[in-house]
């Protein structure tokens, strides 16, 4: 009886889903029936009859493609937890440029609007997805929305069967009912390896989006080494640079008063010795900031402890082992923590914070949840900008969860070798 049971909703989900696979294919060549109904309602002798049609397919397909396409994504995503990547072409930011006009990775415009305007039909047209969304939207129906057809039309046929006197129709109406029945758990499941196969990129377009993605990781990485670079030799020229320079001097002076007035010489010693100090603290907390020796010799866990415990949050650190990790990703990680823990002191106004470190088979993965205000994004040019960055050149992702109100809840993974 339970296995009955179990069948019997399982026939009704898949009815269910069979009828939304058959809606959703359905919509592009509803869109080409309506055409060529119109075509037909106008009449043959009229001689621009079919500028109508024929606007009305081309602007119909082009609407509705990448919104069915979405749809079968989320179907796909939603009932089989197979997730297809749209694999559509991001656009870059449009800037500004120092003659006033803006550029927006393909060309120069007058206004802001007219480069975003200008970028979005550029990246429509000679996106290739577009035109894989394009192909799909004519090998839905006639694959996925065929087989799952075949339990509404099962059902349908019974009706109609039924409803007649005859034998024959009684008897078609019950193999309609019988297949449309014994198919229904089934005949949807045909949905996930036709966009698995139809919508997911090319080889080539893969390889193209990876060579694009991998170039700008290139690029961001020498930007930020280059900035890296100019705030340590700062750092050396403001602090410890200018206290050296400093100690120098009052070493010199207190060289040529030690036999006319020793008393001033021991004075300025004591304030160069006070000075070196001061440098040696400096240049601890550079190196600290480029590399901090916690990192290196204790590992990331012991080091995220240490951060947390000199963060003004209340910062507890769950870890389920201790990781030995390769040192770039160990510091990205490290960092990208301590530019989370800063935000959520300076921009959320957090009180707490919950730390999560642990491996699974996918990599590292590190969660950080704050009870402040809420409301972070990625903006261009912003900080978690840069981390997602820093974290692609890992092939690492961030994910976001941060509604108005808090709590924010941010997610790194960065894959590495288990």
């Amino acid at each position: 009886m339970r296995q009955f049971v179990s069948w019997a909703a399982s026939a009704c989900v898949g009815f269910v889903r069979a009828c939304v696979v058959v809606v959703v294919s359905l919509l592009v060549p509803a869109v080409w029936a309506a055409a060529v109904a119109l075509g037909i309602w106008w009449g043959a002798g009229n001689p621009w009859s079919w500028v109508a049609p024929v606007v009305l397919v081309c602007v119909g397909t082009l609407a509705l493609s990448r919104p069915v396409c979405r749809m079968f994504r989320s179907l796909v995503a939603q009932w089989t937890a197979t997730v297809v990547p749209a694999g559509y072409r991001q656009a870059e930011p449009v800037v500004r440029m120092s003659t006033g006009y803006w550029w927006n990775g393909f060309s120069y415009e007058r206004t802001r609007r007219d480069a975003l305007m200008d970028q979005r039909w550029r990246i429509r047209w000679n996106d290739p997805a577009n035109w894989r969304d394009l192909r799909f939207t004519a090998i839905a129906p006639l694959t996925a929305g065929v087989i799952a057809a075949i339990p509404p039309a099962g059902v349908a046929a019974a009706v109609v069967g039924f409803g007649q006197p005859a034998l024959a129709a009684r008897l078609v109406g019950a193999l309609g009912l019988v297949v449309g029945v014994a198919g229904a758990p089934y005949a949807w499941r045909s949905v996930e390896p036709v966009a698995a196969r139809f919508l997911r990129a090319s080889p080539a377009m893969a390889l193209a989006d990876r060579v694009d993605e991998l170039t700008a990781q290139r690029a961001d990485t020498t930007v930020t080494q280059a900035a890296e670079i100019r705030r340590i030799e700062r750092d050396l020229h403001d602090g410890a640079q200018a206290r050296l320079v400093g100690l120098g001097l009052a070493l010199a002076t207190a060289e040529k008063l030690m036999e006319s007035d020793p008393d001033q010489a021991r004075a300025l010693m004591r304030e160069a010795r006070a000075g070196a100090t001061t440098s040696l603290t400096e240049l601890r907390e550079l190196v600290k900031g480029i590399n901090p020796p916690v990192l290196n010799d204790r590992g990331l866990v012991d080091a995220v402890r240490a951060l947390a415990l000199d963060s003004p949050l209340e910062a507890a650190v769950s870890a389920d082992v201790q990781l030995r990790l390769d040192p770039p990703i160990e510091s990205a990680a490290y960092f990208g923590i301590a530019e989370l823990l800063t935000n959520a002191v300076k921009h959320a106004h957090a009180t707490r914070a919950q730390i999560t470190v642990a491996r699974d088979d996918a990599g590292l993965v590190i969660d950080v949840e704050d009870d402040g205000r809420g409301g972070a994004d990625v903006r261009a040019g912003g900080g978690l900008e840069g981390l997602r960055r820093r974290l692609a050149a890992f092939d690492g992702t961030l994910e976001i969860s941060s509604p108005e109100g808090g709590p924010t809840r941010v997610g790194m993974m960065v894959p590495c070798e288990s």
